[in-house]
């Protein structure tokens, strides 16, 4: 049986692809100068360890940045003051989280990683979900993963050994808006609805495609569409030709803690054909992991 929703959800076949790149479109928002929004609000917080939310703040601007970056650089794309990131720069290459070449360029160390690491190893759910992971991608023949929402983002936790190479905005520990991606609709759709408003009010809709849901009149429509069908579809919403189907995962005690997903990109199939092939697949696999974990 098809998994369909009413046709004014489907996307037209006919309407053409989103350019890879639109001058006009505003570029995304920075995580790494949301810090300082942050270090603004709680100026006033005695508590508040303003020098630690700012060496935060570098390290994700350097993390969210594929070149490396002088002083001045990592202070325009912060908004921290240059003297306060050169005393951050310094602190964190001294602790051996950064490191500077002949240019005074900073870049990240593998030491980093110990966070994440530390994080994977000791996550119930990324653990348990590795093997159903691994069976769900060998018998789709295709790239499935397993993301939690963390605030406005999903965060990709896990995903199957047999995945091909694929963009790096799906490698594990990544972090994407949840406005434009499947999972992130399967957790919005979900949740309480005095945290759904939350959401909604603070919610920074960038539109990474021509297919990006706007604004909240944009998005609650496909948040219903998620707890008519069990599932979320999105096609080209985050990237072009880029569409993934996802399911929630529920604990034994009936919270929604992560979603599962399975990414096809480089082709497009319509929401019919997707719910037709994998929905199955990925509501059974969703099943056998929420029954493993605890509330």
């Amino acid at each position: 049986m098809r998994h369909q929703l009413p046709e004014a959800q489907q996307p037209g076949k006919s309407r053409a692809s989103p350019a890879a790149a639109n001058p006009s479109r505003p570029p995304p928002p920075d995580p790494s100068a949301l810090v300082t929004d942050t270090i603004a609000a709680y100026g006033d917080d005695p508590d508040f360890v303003t020098a630690l939310a700012r060496g935060l703040g570098v390290l994700l601007a350097l993390s969210d940045k594929k070149r490396r970056m002088t002083i001045a650089q990592v202070s325009h794309r912060t908004g921290i003051p240059r003297a306060a990131a050169r005393r951050s720069l310094h602190t964190l290459e001294k602790l051996g989280f950064v490191a500077a070449d002949d240019a005074r360029r900073f870049y990240l160390r593998p030491r980093v990683l110990s966070f994440s690491h530390g994080y994977l190893s000791a996550s119930p759910i990324a653990v348990l979900a590795q093997p159903i992971l691994d069976r769900l991608g060998e018998s789709l023949r295709e790239a499935c993963s397993l993301a939690t929402l963390d605030g406005d983002e999903i965060v990709y936790i896990a995903r199957s050994s047999s995945s091909r190479i694929m963009s790096p905005a799906l490698n594990v520990g990544r972090r994407l808006p949840a406005h434009c991606t499947s999972i992130g609709h399967v957790m919005l759709a979900h949740l309480p609805q005095d945290e759904l408003n939350d959401y909604l009010a603070h919610a920074r809709f960038h539109p990474y495609t021509d297919f990006t849901p706007t604004s909240v009149e944009k998005l609650l429509p496909s948040l219903a569409a998620v707890r008519e069908s069990g599932f979320a579809f999105a096609n080209q919403l985050m990237e072009p030709r880029l569409c993934t189907l996802a399911v929630p995962v529920r604990d034994v005690g009936g919270n929604y803690v992560a979603g599962i997903n399975v990414i096809l990109q480089g082709r497009l199939v319509d929401r019919a054909e997707m719910a037709e092939r994998y929905y199955r697949p990925l509501h059974d696999a969703s099943l056998e992991l929420g029954s493993l974990l605890l509330p």
